[in-house]
């Protein structure tokens, strides 16, 4: 739960840190005190986007921080430990600032942290229900999940999602492969042609650049020969030619060692050198015995060349373009071949996984329907006590033709609120007063499977007074025995039946204006409901009416 709420710096608020307890606390003072802001802090700090304007004025940074206990969140640890945060003893402190600059940071624990992850905390920590978020009972997303949560139903229905995506998933791999195949099938001739052309020409990749290399031998074979047996020649083509005076050198090199010895590292180099010039003297020789004139191989790599260079020019621009797409070519027309065989197996899956979603679908349906029962008899119950004496409230579950990831009906909300008129959808029935305290008496009931620890409620009050107020502040406080809740309330009925009173006084400081807040109890309490009450404060009437309604509110 939330157990300290601190503010500085933010919109008219300088410094404010405000104590919470468990059970029900309410907020109150004079209109314009800063109540909202307050709330507004607290959005803020949960991850809503933030606004250099909030900053407040003359002041550099704006921060809003916040104390939970969450040693009974085990969630909440969990989501935490997966970040990398560390939490001593279940405390849990957030922290957002916000600088003049439009800069803006967060903290968990001291951890740098984003305002998604802070959301993400947010949301397993506190509901913020307001007139705003009231409205998020007309949203049938929003009316399904608070159905399902009721149902417990949640772990059906994404049961029942993933296996929509299953479906979804061989559905489209089935139409893939259909097109693909209506594809190769009008392109059957053509592929065919392309496949059989480069097929038969039995292509080899590296095969261009061999056959070029192979062309010019032949077309300089004389010139070849010619060269290369000269140097033949010159290496070893009789007595005055290099190796033959090298043997004779080598003989003188080998009596002068007698004399030197040392010389015999000058005969490595010498004998190297020899063996070297003879093998490539034979090497030489090979070559030139094996340049031949061959006009008929020339002709034939020619023609060869110029078949890589029409295929090339169709299916190129490199040879290995025009391999690639003779293969492709054919593994196109082995689709047309092989696709009833695949097409098929892929519909024994469909029909597998189409039967599997039927049989989760039809289970979530027994859930919500259940479910739906409960929550409408439930919900319907509770209307007379905040002040819609006439109410009916139903969760309709409408069949779909065909079944979506969110089930095989839509959920709807409807709503009864005079006699004689039949149940329309809330968005056509329902003020944003009614709607509040519907989301009231939903977390009522939800409070038994609503694992959020603290609820919170901005002006629920709207639109009632007189009995009907004492009723809200009865329920509130029943949920308050399942929840901390935190009531911004103008209705000194509500704020009666709280167990922690905390006033919000607009005041000056400096020539700002400044919010501060003050725990009341006893005498203080008294004097500030009866200040609610619209009466005068200090008159014993007032102060009498205040006792009574705290006595009766503390059972």
């Amino acid at each position: 739960m939330l157990t300290e709420l601190r503010v500085r710096n933010f919109a008219i608020i300088e410094s404010v840190s405000l104590p919470l307890a468990g059970g029900l606390n309410v907020l109150t003072g004079e209109t314009g005190a800063g109540k909202s802001i307050i709330v507004g802090a607290l959005s803020l700090l949960l991850g809503e986007r933030a606004s250099v304007d909030s900053i407040r004025t003359g002041a550099d940074r704006a921060v809003v921080e916040g104390v939970f206990d969450a040693a009974a969140q085990p969630a909440l640890l969990s989501l935490l430990d997966e970040r990398g945060i560390d939490v001593d003893d279940g405390t849990v402190v957030l922290r957002r600032e916000i600088a003049s600059t439009g800069r803006t940071r967060a903290w968990i624990n001291g951890c740098g942290t984003t305002a998604s992850v802070l959301a993400e905390v947010g949301r397993l920590a506190v509901n913020l229900h307001g007139q705003r978020e009231a409205e998020t009972l007309l949203d049938p997303d929003a009316q399904r999940r608070i159905l399902d949560a009721f149902s417990e139903a949640s772990e059906d229905a994404e049961r029942v999602r993933a296996r929509w995506e299953e479906l979804g998933a061989i559905t489209r791999e089935i139409e893939s492969l259909a097109r693909r195949r209506a594809d190769a099938e009008r392109r059957a001739d053509y592929l065919r042609h392309v496949a059989a052309e480069v097929e038969e020409a039995k292509l080899r990749e590296g095969e261009d650049v061999a056959l070029e290399e192979e062309a010019r031998r032949l077309e300089h074979a004389d010139e070849l020969r010619s060269l290369v047996s000269g140097i033949s020649a010159l290496l070893d083509g009789g007595e005055e030619s290099v190796l033959p005076r090298l043997a004779q050198g080598g003989k003188a090199l080998i009596s002068a060692q007698r004399m030197d010895p040392s010389l015999a590292r000058m005969q490595e180099l010498f004998d190297g050198a020899y063996y070297s010039l003879e093998e490539l003297s034979r090497q030489l020789d090979e070559y030139a015995a094996s340049v031949e004139l061959d006009p008929a191989r020339l002709e034939e790599v020619q023609r060869r060349r110029d078949l890589i260079f029409r295929l090339g020019k169709k299916y190129g621009p490199s040879l290995e373009d025009v391999i690639r797409t003779g293969r492709e070519a054919r593994a196109e027309l082995d689709l047309v071949d092989g696709a009833d065989f695949d097409l098929r197996e892929l519909e024994q899956r469909r029909e597998q996984a189409l039967a599997a979603l039927r049989k989760e679908a039809a289970a979530l349906t027994r859930r919500r329907t259940a479910g739906a029962k409960k929550l409408s008899r439930a919900v319907g119950e509770l209307l007379p006590a905040l002040g819609m004496p006439h109410g009916k409230f139903m969760a309709v579950l409408a069949p779909r033709e065909e079944i979506a990831a969110t089930g095989a009906e839509d959920v709807e909300f409807q709503v009864a609120l005079n006699v004689g008129h039949d149940a329309r959808a809330l968005a056509r029935v329902a003020s944003g007063g009614e709607l509040s305290r519907l989301m009231l008496a939903l977390e009522t009931i939800l409070a038994r499977v609503d694992h959020v620890p603290t609820l919170i409620f901005d002006e629920v009050d709207a639109g009632i007074g007189g009995r009907v107020g004492l009723q809200v502040g009865d329920t509130m406080r029943r949920v308050a025995g399942k929840h901390q809740v935190l009531a911004i309330t103008h209705l000194a009925q509500i704020a009666a039946r709280a167990h922690h009173h905390i006033v919000v006084i607009k005041g000056e400081r400096s020539g700002v204006t400044t919010t501060d807040t003050r725990i009341v109890t006893g005498d203080e309490r008294v004097r500030e409901i009866a200040r609610m009450l619209g009466g005068d404060s200090e008159s014993e009437v007032s102060l009498a009416h205040a006792r009574e309604l705290l006595a009766g509110g503390q059972g």
